[in-house]
């Protein structure tokens, strides 16, 4: 039973070997065995597997120069561990390594041949079978390249833990430990070069992109992770699509015509080379240019893309690559590959013939009937088309040198020194356990491995524990995720102008370990777009919303594609695309393109502008008048006029006026707390004594004129000390009533933004409406009891009283105050100062005017008019007419009495004034003509009245002389007792007050 199980093992690791003959993988023998897996060939022929017979293993084609070069890089690493005194000293390691043809199935063919030895090793057979060709187990893989190859490998290697270090799979997914227990890798994983993609398009303000992906384990991960950051960025993709190095040609069109269709420039590949070559093919057919393409470091500097002749429709490529390492004496070792010295390295026969287009005759299988010729090369991973052609023999003596390869592409050594990286991290975790000390070790009780009988889930052990310098001086430890954390350099293609090839000019780098934000440096300056272009191009969905604009949505389209809105007013934007205008500071407001805010406006009725120049003017020609009116009174203040208007109170009524003048100045100007608090309880103190004066002034004298019996007693009554105390008491009510608004809510001054956005109108805020209402009430009271006597006095002696004259002005007065309340009420900012202005400015012109310039007039111009016979002279006769008047009234009355009793006829009282009861038109009461002669001879008038004609007649002398003074007295003391009339006595009190 043992025998057969022991001839099953060994049938089964036949036939696991027996697709890789001697001339398709690379062997020596040591004491430990590393295995490989490289991608020789870029893929398998297409072949229908109908099963009418055996199936056979798929042939590889399309060789890969750069798959090659990585293979020559582990063996350089492993004699050159092998020659080395102090790393490994006495051991001795051996590799063998497969092709993989970039496809699962190939990788997964040779790591069946690395999983079988390991277990014919575990079963101990060699007592029982004679070995003599026993190849020791493999402890560890280095390999593959893409990440689909890999997860494939890892799953199974995982099940034997044979650790894998991949040099060249970026996949995210495979950090994952759970899944991928023995998986190692020395390349950065995708989720840094994804940032870093989305990290460039954010940094030249790109937001409109479309992305393709390979459809594997690389790029769908890959292109996932880009979708995360993207969001995170603002950042919208057009399309996305997936691509296949096996789609048929339907599936390119397809994903070719969205690209064509598109309006996005940007175009974000996570692919490697052979997957995206038919697509690029596709393109340059159809010659689908004006591309921009991102690269990942999988196809960045691929050959197979990089090829002069696609360069009109990638040349805008950008692409990542890996860190640059060095390895002396790399160089010369690539040069030294000869089919007959590299005995161990059964890829070098067929490196020969592909480099140089010819056969080697030794009876191989690649012989000229069956290996095509390939017309011209490509870098890493590109090779040529096939044709019928047959090659030459080779003869053995070509120069490599002398033919233009990528596997003499040494200047950026990327992947190569990845995989030299991964042998050494290898050798390393042997090396700690060779040194291991016995109770230091990390295996139970602190114990070491035997390093002679290692087993490779004890290298997986200390490579998880790996820690050490490589000879570029960095530290080299793999994280608890099985990655090295690493940086890429930042590419871009341009043409050489030597040769016309694709060069690959480094343009930046990015740093995982910086922070955030400050892990991408780009020069500018290198960058060349399509080959020749310094200007970035454009590739947003919609153009850029300059500073004063942002972005609108637009509703169905994704958040990139939006419209440029004006910012409103009273907001700004300063910068390109912003997504929301920022409000002004309170007292700022946006400029005409709302790009900045400025000061606003500041407003309030200034002495410097034309309205409020004109109001000054105004004001002041007020003043002047007034203080012209005051001069003459008190210059012509012993005048009959001046006395008969009673002189004191006109004085306090010009200044009154005065006040009221001034009083409107206040609200000129920049509004202050100390003039909101001061205009109005001026304005409204000034008009109050203003209408006091003139009510106590009229209310006098008609008080005198209608007193029965004028005693004494009303001339003590009405003497001057109690007509100023009834000023003062009427003012002292309004005095009261602004020190209440003061004290408890005084105005102030305050800056109004309301009213107008980019206007700040600065006004007082008056505190209490309802105390500017009582102010202005109380005055408007007083104004309409000064009308209803001086309305009542119309028709007193004009020179007395200027009834007529004050009742107009308290006329004026109403009406501009009535006016000023709607007025008030709809005007705002500094037009409510202009609008009381106005108000002060005409009420108080109407009063001076009114009440003052006929005087003023008689005075200068009339002066004739000014004596004491024109005063009395009208006193009389208003006195005379009343009386006629009355007596008229008596004999109305009598007459009527005696027609009632027989039709007899009475007879008036025999006097000198007489009656001619007649029926005659009245007639104007004449004035006093011929004045020197009415002083001699007296007065003689006709009074005319609806019923009759009354004639009155007066005489008067100087009333210098006593005697004349007498007479006049009798003749009146007569006609009282003729008449028995008593208006005639009330107007002889007045006489005296002359």
């Amino acid at each position: 039973m043992t025998s057969y199980t022991c001839c099953l093992i060994l049938l089964l690791f036949t036939w696991s070997t027996a697709a890789y003959g001697p001339n398709q993988r690379a062997q020596k023998k040591g004491d430990i065995i590393l295995g490989g897996l490289f991608p020789i060939h870029f893929g398998v022929a297409a072949k229908d597997q109908d099963l009418k017979s055996r199936p056979e293993s798929v042939e590889c084609i399309r060789y890969n120069f750069r798959g090659f070069r990585w293979l020559q890089a582990m063996i350089f690493a492993i004699e050159e561990i092998n020659s080395s005194p102090t790393l490994l000293p006495n051991m001795t390691l051996g590799y063998r390594i497969f092709d993989t043809c970039n496809t699962v199935s190939k990788a997964l063919e040779a790591t069946l041949s690395f999983v079988a030895q390991n277990k014919i090793d575990s079963l101990n057979l060699d007592e029982f079978c004679n070995c003599s060709e026993h190849i020791p187990s493999t402890i560890a893989v280095v390999g593959a390249t893409g990440s689909g190859i890999s997860t494939a490998v890892a799953n199974l290697l995982g099940l034997f833990y044979i650790p894998q270090v991949s040099y060249a799979s970026s996949s995210r997914l495979l950090s994952n430990k759970n899944q991928f227990k023995s998986f190692l890798r020395t390349i950065p994983n995708d989720e840094h070069q994804a940032t870093a993609m989305a990290d460039i398009i954010e940094y030249f303000r790109w937001n409109w992109v479309g992305t393709i992906a390979a459809d594997d384990d690389y790029g769908r991960p890959g292109i996932e992770k880009f979708r995360e950051e993207a969001e995170e960025r603002d950042i919208c993709i057009d399309f996305s699509e997936l691509i296949s190095q096996y789609s048929d040609e339907e599936e390119i069109q397809q994903v070719v015509e969205v690209i064509q269709n598109s309006t996005a420039r940007v175009i974000v590949v996570f692919s490697s080379g052979p997957d995206l070559e038919p697509l690029i093919k596709e393109i340059v057919r159809r010659n689908i240019t004006g591309k921009i393409w991102l690269a990942s470091e999988a196809w960045a500097s691929s050959s197979l893309i990089a090829m002069p002749e696609f360069f009109r429709v990638i040349g805008s490529t950008i692409g990542f690559a890996l860190k640059a390492g060095q390895i002396p004496g790399f160089r010369e070792f690539l040069q030294k590959v000869h089919p007959k010295k590299s005995t161990n390295n059964g890829f070098a026969k067929e490196f020969w013939e592909e480099t140089f287009n010819c056969y080697l005759p030794d009876g191989s299988k690649n012989s000229p009937a069956s290996t095509p010729f390939h017309k011209g090369h490509e870098e890493g991973l590109g090779a040529g088309n096939g044709t019928s052609a047959f090659r030459p023999p080779c003869t053995g003596d070509e120069n490599i040198t002398s033919v233009e390869t990528p596997y003499m592409d040494y200047t950026h050594l990327r992947i190569s020194y990845n995989v030299y990286l991964a042998v050494y991290s290898i050798a390393h975790a042997l090396q700690d356990i060779y040194t291991c000390t016995p109770g230091k070790g990390l295996f139970t009780n602190g114990s070491c491995a035997d390093i002679k009988k290692v087993e490779a889930w004890q290298v997986l052990k200390h490579l998880r524990h790996l820690n050490f310098t490589n000879n570029m001086g960095e530290q080299v430890d793999f994280d608890e995720f099985g990655d090295l954390v690493g940086n890429y350099s930042i590419i871009n293609w341009h043409l050489s102008p030597e040769d016309g090839s694709v060069v690959f000019e480094e343009v930046g780098h990015y740093n995982v370990y910086a922070k955030k934000g400050e892990r991408l440096f780009i020069n500018e300056n290198k960058i060349l777009w399509g080959g020749f272009s310094k200007e970035v191009p454009f590739s947003n969905c919609s153009r850029d919303c300059l500073p004063g604009t942002r972005k609108g949505i637009i509703e169905g389209e994704p958040t990139c594609c939006f419209e440029c809105v004006d910012c409103p007013d009273g907001e700004y934007s300063d910068e390109t695309d912003a997504s929301a205008c920022d409000k002004c500071p309170e007292d700022y407001w946006s400029n005409e393109n709302h790009t900045s805010c400025i000061p606003k406006q500041i407003e309030f009725l200034a002495w410097t502008e034309p309205f409020g120049i004109a109001l000054t003017l105004f004001a002041v020609l007020g003043i002047f008048l007034t203080s012209f009116v005051l001069g003459v009174f008190t210059k012509f203040r012993n005048t009959p006029i001046v006395k008969a208007t009673n002189r004191e109170l006109s004085y306090l009524l010009l200044f009154s006026l005065l006040c009221c003048f001034s009083s409107s100045l206040f609200f000129i100007g920049e509004p202050q707390n100390w003039t909101c608090r001061l205009r109005q309880p001026a304005f409204g103190i000034s008009f109050v004594l203003c209408i006091s004066c003139i009510l106590v002034k009229t209310n006098r004298v008609l008080l005198v004129f209608e007193a029965k019996i004028p005693t004494s007693l009303h001339r003590k009554w009405w003497g001057l000390n109690l007509q100023f105390l009834l000023v003062f008491l009427c003012t002292f009510v309004q005095i009261v009533i602004c020190v209440i608004w003061l004290y408890t809510a005084p105005p102030s001054s305050y800056r109004n933004h309301e009213l107008e956005d980019e206007i700040i109108f600065i006004t007082c805020h008056e505190g209490s409406l309802m105390a500017l209402g009582f102010l202005i009430g109380y005055t408007c009271l007083l104004a309409a009891i000064c009308f209803f006597f001086a309305f009542k006095s119309r028709k007193l002696p004009e020179n007395f009283n200027e009834a007529k004259f004050i009742t107009f002005s308290m006329l004026i007065f109403f009406i501009v105050w009535i006016s000023f309340i709607p007025a008030y009420a709809s005007t705002y900012g500094k037009f409510v100062s202009a609008v009381e202005v106005i108000a002060i400015l005409a009420a108080s012109f109407g009063l001076l005017a009114c009440i003052f310039f006929n005087k003023v007039y008689i005075i200068l111009f009339k002066p004739s008019r000014n004596t004491i016979e024109e005063v009395r002279c009208s006193t009389a006769a208003h006195a005379f007419k009343v009386a006629a008047r009355a007596t008229l009234r008596r004999s109305n009355v009598s007459r009527k009495r005696s027609n009632s009793l027989g039709g007899s006829t009475g007879s008036t009282p025999s006097s000198s004034i007489s009656s001619k009861s007649n029926h005659e038109d009245p007639f104007p009461l004449p004035a006093c003509a011929e004045r020197q002669r009415q002083q001699q001879r007296g007065c003689k008038q006709k009074v005319s009245f609806g019923s009759g004609t009354v004639t009155l007649s007066l005489s008067f002398e100087e009333p210098q002389k006593n005697a004349m003074a007498n007479r006049n007295a009798k003749r009146r003391n007569s006609l009282e007792a003729q008449n028995s009339d008593d208006s005639l006595m009330r107007h002889r009190a007045l006489l005296p007050l002359q």
